[in-house]
C-alpha cells in the first residue's frame, strides 16, 4: 500500500471555539495542543478511526466571500442522535433529507464557516 492514512489539517480563526465542534459536538478528543504565547494555535482532534489537524489559520481572521475551505463528509453511527447532539449544542442543523442517490443526510456549518454533511443510506435509517 502506498498510502497508510491521510490527516486533513483544518484551518481555524479560534480554536478553542472550534473545539467545541470538534470535541463537545463530534465527541472526538483533543492532544497534541501546541501553543504560542499561551494561545492555542495547533491540535490534534481524533478517535479510533479518525484523525484532524486544527491549525490556526493564516492571514485575515475573515476569509473572502467566495472561500470554500474545506468539506467534510461524515458517515455517523447514529445520524439522529449526532444531530440532536449538534442541536443541543446550538448548531443550526438542517432537517434529514433523503436524496434520490440513497443517502440520508443533514448539514451544519461549524464556527470557522465550514459546511459539514452528515449522511447514511437511506435504509439504514431507523423511522419512527
Amino acid at each position: 500500500m502506498l498510502v497508510e492514512s491521510c490527516i486533513p489539517v483544518i484551518p481555524s480563526t479560534d480554536l478553542e471555539k472550534s473545539l467545541r465542534f470538534w470535541v463537545n459536538g463530534l465527541g472526538l478528543t483533543m492532544d497534541r495542543a501546541m501553543r504560542h504565547d499561551g494561545k492555542l494555535v495547533g491540535c490534534m482532534v481524533h478517535n479510533e478511526h479518525l484523525h484532524f489537524w486544527l491549525n490556526q489559520r493564516a492571514g485575515a481572521p475573515t476569509p473572502p466571500e467566495d472561500y470554500e475551505g474545506v468539506r467534510l463528509y461524515w458517515a455517523p453511527t447514529n445520524i439522529d442522535a449526532l444531530r440532536k447532539r449538534l442541536q443541543s449544542l446550538g448548531y443550526v442543523v438542517t432537517e434529514l433529507t433523503d436524496r434520490d442517490y440513497g443517502q440520508t443526510e443533514f448539514f451544519v456549518t461549524d464556527d470557522d464557516g465550514y459546511s459539514h454533511c452528515f449522511g447514511v443510506a437511506t435504509e439504514k435509517v431507523a423511522r419512527v
